[in-house]
């Protein structure tokens, strides 16, 4: 044998260890128990199957604003900050999972039928309600069917991972911790294997777009709401899944002899480990909820800032609640890894201004948009294997700061598109190098970054759980993360009044311009987020560095 093939030999038994390690190893851990929730989260995934349509219908039909739609952003994330009473209803009702499951699906299916009816007969439903509002309706009602599907799914992950073996011995904890970093692994991949799928089923529905006329645009957008009604399905099957298995699990042990209660203590979800009805939880709960709404609609000035901090006051209360029985450094790491991912997560975007300007400058056709969506998804999914051992060998903070830096890096080829680098690329290299070219580059390169730092964070939080109260801790935990997105959209709001983009808006009736399109500011609002992007993660962990997650000597 040559040494030109020992070598080729070698990377190739290197890439099947690789392999087996990060992929295969994955699927071999892989437990039926943990297929109910993976169904909840693909529905997740799926929900992006309808995001094109919406972009390029608010764009098309509506005069909503980049600002305006920003702050739409803030309140369609904000059901998520209420995580925390609904995840201790849904301790106090987890015998009835099913039902809050079918109650999020409903909610998404009104949601996309509201959609639905929009796209068909919008003249009609201008006639009940201002077609803006009704959009308006179906921006909220769906992220608060999601909200709930997602915190039964929450702890369904943690009722998944077995603690006893089939005698009943209790397992061991770094065996019980794998389990669960193997689970919001294959959670991830649950989410991002959705969103891959409807990327595909995109790019397949706008091929020919660019021929198309109003009308053909308009049936395809149609069809692809039509199909997404499917998603609300997928969450119920996975809950009757859940169910089916469970009632498997509890005859099996029974036929080896084992007693009721010995039954529940195997399956760790009896109604004996109910908590006690936290009543100011509850009761505050729906009392802010009440103020949120108040707010919302009342017009108030400053509404969504008013009650974002309510919301972090309130949501850092409860943690500090939850976690008072942990040890003092156990605390403070569990504090300081939160506060680098709030810092992570709340970066500001651009809003809706660069994608109009991608759509209007650079001709990015719907077909297009839904191919960068396809690679992107592709990518994130094997980036989450490639980055598999990276993110279990390394600590939160030096995973963040890599993410920081890469991700700031790649926002380099956005701000140079703005500034027509891709008019002296395409010049030179043959129209080879076009701005569609650099921006499948800058996806391929960017995408498999996205979804990395949120899993060492889940399985620790699902690691940490007490049985009783998994829903009410994860909420608790996750709502503050998931604050982080509210304050982002606050962010971009902010940026969009600084830096006004507008898009062309025409009369409906007569067809006359009366929003001229205006991407003059884009550039340095392109520039402001990529530094934003940069400090607050920074800054976030060299905070954190010197106080909670200080080494003591």
């Amino acid at each position: 044998m040559t040494n030109h093939q020992s070598s080729t030999a070698s990377i190739i038994t290197l890439f099947l260890q690789w392999l087996d390690r990060n992929v295969l190893d994955l699927g071999r851990q892989m437990r039926i128990s943990y297929l109910p929730p993976l169904m909840v989260y693909l529905a997740a995934g799926v929900a992006g199957l309808t995001g094109i349509v919406g972009t390029f219908f608010v764009k098309e039909s509506l005069g909503l604003s980049a600002e305006f739609l920003a702050a739409l952003g803030f309140w369609a994330m904000l059901p998520w900050a209420f995580k925390m009473p609904m995840g201790h209803l849904v301790d106090l009702l987890w015998r009835y999972k099913a039902g809050l499951v079918y109650l999020g699906a409903a909610l998404i299916a009104t949601s996309l039928l509201i959609m639905i009816k929009l796209l068909g007969d919008i003249e009609y439903m201008r006639h009940l309600w201002p077609v803006e509002n009704w959009f308006v309706l179906s921006a909220l009602l769906a992220p608060i069917g999601y909200v709930i599907q997602d915190i039964v799914a929450d702890a369904m992950t943690v009722e998944a991972v077995r603690r006893f073996d089939d005698e009943g011995r209790p397992l061991p904890e770094p065996q019980i911790l794998a389990a669960h970093t193997t689970m919001q692994t294959l959670g991830r991949v649950a989410i991002i294997g959705g969103s891959l799928l409807v990327a595909g089923v995109n790019v397949l529905f706008f091929r020919g777009v660019e021929a198309m006329g109003a009308a053909e645009k308009a049936a395809v957008y149609l069809s692809i709401y039509r199909w997404a009604l499917w998603i609300p399905v997928i969450s119920v099957l996975g809950v009757a899944l859940s169910s089916y298995l469970r009632s498997q699990q509890e005859w099996r042990l029974a036929a080896q002899g084992f007693e009721f209660e010995d039954i529940e203590r195997i399956i760790a979800t009896g109604a004996h480990e109910a908590p006690v009805v936290n009543w100011p939880l509850l009761g505050g709960g729906l009392g802010f909820a009440l103020f949120a709404a108040v707010m919302g609609l009342g017009g108030f000035s400053n509404s969504e800032e008013i009650v974002f901090i309510g919301s972090l006051a309130i949501v850092l209360f409860l943690m500090w609640r939850l976690t008072m029985d942990l040890e003092s450094k156990t605390r403070n790491q569990l504090y300081g890894t939160a506060f680098v991912i709030f810092a992570f997560r709340a970066v500001p975007t651009t809003g809706a201004g660069e994608t109009w300007w991608m759509i209007d400058d650079l001709g990015f056709d719907q077909q297009f948009i839904s191919k960068l969506s396809l690679i992107s998804s592709a990518l994130t999914l094997v980036g989450m294997f490639v980055f598999r051992r990276f993110m279990a060998e390394r600590p939160i903070t030096y995973i963040i700061a890599a993410l920081t830096i890469a991700l700031t890096l790649l926002y380099l080829p956005n701000i140079a598109l703005y500034y027509g680098l891709h008019h002296w690329t395409a010049a030179l290299t043959g129209g080879v190098v076009d701005a569609r070219f650099i921006a499948l580059v800058d996806t391929a390169l960017e995408s498999p970054l996205g979804q990395i730092a949120m899993i060492p964070m889940l399985a620790w939080i699902a690691h940490s759980a007490p049985k009783q109260l998994k829903a009410t801790y994860f909420a608790v935990m996750a709502a503050f993360v998931n604050l982080a997105l509210s304050l982002s959209q606050l962010l971009t709001k902010w940026l969009n009044q600084g830096f006004e983009i507008t898009r062309e808006v025409r009369d409906a009736a007569s067809g006359q311009i009366v929003t001229p399109a205006d991407y003059s500011e884009l550039g340095w609002l392109l520039i402001v987020v990529m530094g934003l992007n940069l400090m607050m993660p920074v800054a976030a962990i060299v905070f954190a560095k010197r106080t909670l997650l200080k080494e003591q000597p």
